[in-house]
């Protein structure tokens, strides 16, 4: 068997970070190597198997990027989105291939993220489900197909602490729609513990056709960036997708 990728998790101490940590020992493609989490957190030097619910195992959350990626194979990035410039140009500077899972990034990251890609296999996803990842090509379809006097909105419902609005999810959504130059109209809701809920609605005379997806368990975005993670730390240098990652199509990557 190959030598199993060694991952740093970034953002190892959130609802995300627990879910790669747990889900990690069903690939044994992969291996855990680092786990880091913010300056300050009461969980550093702590056991990350023992934080994420499950046996020790070993790697300490630590908050040394450097020392992080020293080693690592592979990043898997699911921290808060005002750490994200400091990731993507550390990463591409230790020449480790990235997925980049945090949503809400500032504009201002957009040129950071293309020079990287002309370093290091990147990947940016809003949400790394597989059904999400169908979802988004079913949507492109129906606006590219549907008359244009049909109506887009897209409701998005997440637990009360999601901090962006809309969800990255939803304006992945809304840039599907937009590729075919309609108008998108957003709501968002906010509230207990809803992990996803994600619905576009084409809104037709006297018809409306509904798309969506439902998340129950963060467990399904943790597999799928594992997957595609695995895809990832063989690449060449460049832009990829989720659709490309988990064999699902898509364009070729960006150099």
């Amino acid at each position: 068997m190959a030598k199993a990728v060694p991952v740093a998790v970034l953002g190892a101490s959130g609802r995300m970070g627990h879910s790669l940590i747990r889900l990690m020992a069903e690939y044994p493609q992969l291996r855990l190597h680092s786990a880091l989490a913010a300056h300050g957190h009461a969980a550093l030097g702590r056991d990350s198997g023992e934080q994420a619910g499950v046996a020790v195992n070993g790697v300490r959350l630590g908050s040394d990027l450097t020392a992080a990626l020293s080693g690592a194979e592979l990043v898997i990035d699911f921290s808060r989105s005002e750490a994200s410039a400091a990731h993507v140009e550390a990463c591409a500077e230790a020449g480790v291939p990235m997925l980049l899972g945090t949503t809400g990034l500032a504009v201002s990251v957009q040129a950071q993220l293309a020079a990287a890609a002309r370093r290091i296999p990147l990947l940016v996803a809003a949400n790394t489900s597989l059904a999400v990842t169908v979802l988004l090509e079913l949507v492109r379809q129906a606006a590219e197909r549907l008359p244009a006097n049909f109506d887009v909105q897209i409701l998005e419902t997440h637990h009360r602490d999601k901090r962006d609005a809309p969800s990255g999810t939803a304006l992945a959504l809304g840039s599907a729609v937009a590729a075919s130059a309609r108008p998108v109209g957003y709501a968002s809701l906010r509230g207990g513990d809803v992990v996803g809920d994600h619905m576009v609605h084409f809104f037709g005379a006297g018809e409306r056709l509904n798309l969506g997806h439902s998340a129950t368990d963060r467990s399904v975005f943790a597999r799928g960036a594992l997957v595609a993670g695995i895809w990832l730390a063989n690449q060449a240098p460049g832009r990829y997708t989720m659709a490309q990652a988990l064999g699902l199509g898509g364009a070729g990557h960006q150099k």
